[in-house]
């Protein structure tokens, strides 16, 4: 049902999305014309309208203004203009927050959280949900029929937690669905440590900020809590809304957002969609960014929305650069490559005031005459190129896991060999090779199927399940290669520590056990040896592996730990696993995953490119589509193609060497 209801909706708009945020209720009305005017005049086919309305349209409890609304949707279908129609759950009015003050969210230091802040709600409330469940049943009753509405957008970015005494009720009720009893509960926690032993339900509270140290497991229960009554809120406002319409139903991710466990929430909608706002200011954003849509396209398993983006600067770092001349059309292209269907930014028109008052917007303050408006409109003119693009998938050897409560367990739990992991860093460390190789990688979780994939890269498993854990052993017995990154498969769902011995997890697959974890001290490094005889250099973590089925890849060169493995092989099955038991300094790490994919079987999108050139893959109808990209704002870059085709962004056939000019981007038609 969900494929059915998107590719009914790209068949509405006839190519790929473009347009953004519409908030025109921050705007006279006389502006609404104009806005409608200008969005043809760039190629605008979509628009997201709504998300901040709730005060506009519920000035009162159960009073609703819908006129204003009534004729803004007519304005953009006469315009040609599809829209996808927002709750504007997100925004609370303050008659909500003033005459039912427990609907504010509390801080995990105990203050309550006020208007006037972002997120100003607890998504536990009852009150907030009777309220947020009107707002969303007015909405989806007056519109589900309105010609202009071609999809539905539930609140944003969802990300509020409380720790107040709805969420604590939640959470009780939360863990008996998870654990049954109090001494289920108790295991689970392993309170009999610090004797901190529950003996009725109500004794149970969200974990508060830390005086010393606090129990991981309740920690990591409140992450997995928080993200499940969150979810619940888009669940019951996606149930409304699906009792009148059935247009595809989403709501926005964010860039590593760690409280919501989106494989979970994917499930939930009909197409995953993502916020993300690369900083210009830093070189190698554009990494980050690839890992994150092709965490997108992997929820799924198919085409996603890139609902939001900056036209230019934005206004969250402290340095908010602009996006030199190129890089947002490089940056829109890139999303596509790694199969988005859209190209929509926040938003079209810039704000006067509020905190995003400086945030880029398609029309920015400056007008029809600024630089952005030009590449905007220019953009807007050539998408219509591609548009045979639009819900071509794409396929992948390799397979990175990057799952959730791998990522609570090691970053928000404390007491561990070191305390300062970064998760997502390490992930984008065993991405950025890939990438910049050229080879196609897909995202998994615990939960993925893994038969398919030639190669299956952990990069860090600190907390594993024991399924996950079979089905990587079968993948391995089965002729896969794994490759597993330092301090995996140690504790299990419940954060204890799994018997006997480090990894206890992967012990078999990786043939070897680990004695001792030995973080490194400040500023130490340590020399390694490959078996090849290559030599490189390691820091931050080492482990005292000691060798059992397998053997070393490599080993420690000097320290207490010289001649001791760094790296181990083992043969399982038919298949190879490798273990990595440092960090090592990029190059080598690159070296070793590349050679290791390679050795697989796993081969490049394009065999000759420069690491700057981003090349992906997407196809549809016996049609394979080569997306390049040049990211280098000053040099050009040469490819050498694996087939003939035509550049559909020029109409031009081409072969052979392509060349690209600084930020310049290509999709070739091959087949």
């Amino acid at each position: 049902m969900a494929d059915d209801r998107m590719a009914r909706l790209r068949e509405r708009l006839g190519g790929v999305a473009f347009g953004g945020d519409y908030n025109p209720e921050q705007w006279d009305p006389a502006v609404w014309r104009e806005d409608v005017e200008l969005m043809r005049r760039a190629g605008v086919n979509l628009v997201t309208v709504g998300v901040f309305a709730w005060a506009s349209l519920e000035a009162e409890p159960g009073v609703f203004t819908f006129d204003w609304l009534d004729e803004v949707l007519d304005l953009l279908h006469s315009g040609g203009i599809a829209v996808d129609l927002a709750t504007p759950t997100m925004a609370p009015p303050v008659w909500l927050s003033h005459g039912h003050p427990e609907v504010l969210p509390v801080r995990e230091d105990g203050q309550r959280f006020g208007f006037g802040n972002r997120l100003h709600y607890d998504p536990a409330s009852p009150r907030y949900r009777e309220a947020a469940a009107r707002i969303t049943d007015a909405i989806a009753a007056r519109y589900a029929q309105h010609p202009s509405v071609a999809m539905w957008h539930l609140s944003n970015e969802y990300g509020p937690v409380s720790w107040g005494g709805a969420s604590a009720a939640a959470f009780r009720d939360w863990l008996r669905e998870r654990y049954g009893d109090l001494e289920a509960l108790n295991d689970a926690w392993y309170t009999r440590f610090w004797g901190q032993r529950y003996t009725a339900w109500e004794q149970v509270e969200p974990p508060e900020v830390p005086r010393s140290w606090s129990n991981p497991t309740r920690r990591l229960d409140f992450l997995r809590f928080a993200s499940d009554v969150l979810l619940e809120c888009f669940t019951t406002e996606r149930d409304i809304v699906r009792r009148y319409s059935e247009l595809p139903i989403t709501t926005n991710f964010m860039r590593f957002y760690r409280r919501a466990d989106y494989w979970r929430w994917a499930q939930e909608e009909d197409v995953v969609a993502l916020d993300i706002y690369p900083n210009p200011g830093e070189a190698d954003s554009r990494v980050a960014a690839a890992l994150n849509f092709d965490l997108m396209r992997s929820l799924k398993g198919g085409p996603w929305v890139l609902m939001e983006q900056a036209a230019s600067a934005v206004s969250q770092w402290p340095v908010n650069n602009v996006k030199r001349p190129g890089m947002m059309r490089a940056g829109s292209y890139q999303a596509i490559a790694h199969g988005a269907d859209t190209v929509l930014f926040f938003q079209w028109r810039a704000s006067r005031g509020g905190h995003e008052r400086f945030h880029s917007a398609m029309l920015p303050h400056s007008g029809t005459r600024s630089r952005t408006w030009r590449e905007i409109e220019a953009l807007g003119g050539e998408l219509g190129r591609i548009a045979e693009v639009t819900g071509a998938t794409s396929r992948a050897d390799v397979a990175l896991v990057f799952d959730w409560n791998a990522w609570w367990g090691l970053m928000e739990t404390h007491g561990l060999p070191r305390n300062d992991f970064d998760y997502a860093e390490l992930e984008t460390s065993w991405y950025r090779p890939l990438l910049e190789a050229h080879l196609a990688v897909d995202l998994a979780s615990f939960e993925s199927a893994l038969d398919g994939y030639r190669c299956v890269l952990v990069p860090n498993a600190y907390l594993v399940t024991d399924a996950f854990a079979q089905r990587l052993a079968r993948f391995a017995e089965a002729g896969g290669t794994v490759v597993i990154g330092f301090f995996s498969g140690v504790v299990d769902e419940r954060n204890q520590v799994l018997q006997p011995a480090y990894p206890g997890a992967f012990r078999q697959l990786i043939g070897a056990y680990i004695d001792e974890y030995w973080p490194a001290r400040a500023g130490e490094s340590f020399g390694v040896r490959f078996a090849s005889g290559e030599e490189a250099v390691a820091d931050w973590w080492q482990e005292s592996i000691e060798l059992e089925t397998g053997a070393a890849l490599a080993e420690f060169r000097n320290g207490l730990l010289a001649g001791r493995p760094a790296v181990v092989e083992n043969r399982v099955g038919e298949g190879r696993v490798v273990y990595v038991g440092t960090r090592l300094e990029a190059s080598a790490l690159a070296t070793l995953l590349l050679d290791t994919a390679h050795a697989a079987g796993v081969a490049s999108v394009v065999a000759d490119a420069p690491a700057q050139v981003e090349a992906t893959m997407r196809s549809k109808g016996g049609a394979d589509y080569l997306f390049l990209i040049n990211h280098s704002e000053t040099d050009a870059a040469a490819v050498r193609l694996p087939r003939a085709g035509v550049d559909l962004l020029t109409g031009a056939a081409v072969s052979g060497t392509l060349e690209l000019e600084p930020l310049g981007v290509a999709v070739v038609r091959c087949g």
